[in-house]
């Protein structure tokens, strides 16, 4: 019985996770951050996907550009909120 316990709570803090907020926002944030960086790097990496699932990384990367301001105090809020939380 103990197992089941034990296997039940596990998958309670998995289902959890994949709900929860600032999770979501902190992968939000990475991949805006990756994709800028990839694009200074690489243009052609992210240029030449404008449209279709990997244009998420086109668009992404022009938010992380044209947003840079505020998308570095996200994170830096984020990064403040992972440390005290």
């Amino acid at each position: 019985m103990n197992y089941f316990r034990v296997l039940n709570y596990q998958q309670k803090i998995i289902h959890s996770a994949l709900f929860n907020f600032q999770s979501l926002m902190l992968v939000v944030l990475l991949t805006i951050c990756t994709c800028t960086y990839l694009r200074a790097q690489a243009p052609a990496l992210i240029d030449r996907n404008k449209t279709g699932v990997m244009g998420l990384f086109w668009k992404a990367a022009r938010i992380g550009e044209r947003l840079s301001p505020y998308v570095s105090i996200a994170c830096l809020i984020m990064a403040f909120q992972f440390i005290m939380y």
